[in-house]
């Protein structure tokens, strides 16, 4: 659920989980379109017999696991929100740490903590968000990033 809060209110939320998505699957019809649309077919992603004797499997690109930590949100109504925002702007990351490869057919979520907000300009604030993908059944996440997100009122 997105958490909208007042601008004045926006202190409450650092330091606070702000999302937590449900389970999604990465199959490998996924991968190979990913592979095709970044020009990236690296065997370990796209050709099953090559990849398994290095990882069991066929494994998703980091940047397409990197790239759910935008999706998955808005698909799944999460994160956070400002009262009376026009929009929201994707700024960067600050920090990616990729931990554990994700295999075909994986099944992995996000996490999300608030780390800070910043008023950059008058009705501009600067969010820095802590994203974990966790992986079912797997201890170590796929990668905790830092991303940056420009909200405008």
């Amino acid at each position: 659920m997105i958490k909208i809060i007042k601008s004045s209110d926006l202190d409450s939320v650092i330091g606070t989980e702000i999302g937590l998505s449900e389970w999604i699957k990465i199959d490998q019809e996924q991968i190979n379109k990913f592979a095709e649309a970044t020009l990236d077919n690296q065997f370990i992603h796209v050709d099953p017999e090559q990849a398994n004797p290095i990882f069991g499997s066929t494994i998703a690109h980091g940047f397409l696991s990197l790239s759910l930590c935008a999706g998955i949100p808005f698909s799944q109504g999460m994160g956070l929100a400002i009262e009376g925002m026009k929009m929201a702007l994707n700024y960067g990351l600050d920090k990616v740490r990729f931990l554990s490869t994700v295999p075909v057919d994986s099944e992995v979520r996000i996490r999300m903590e608030c780390l800070d907000i910043t008023e950059k300009n008058p009705g501009q604030f600067l969010a820095k968000t802590k994203v974990t993908m966790e992986i079912k059944g797997v201890e170590k996440p796929a990668y905790i990033a830092e991303t940056l997100t420009m909200y405008v009122l």
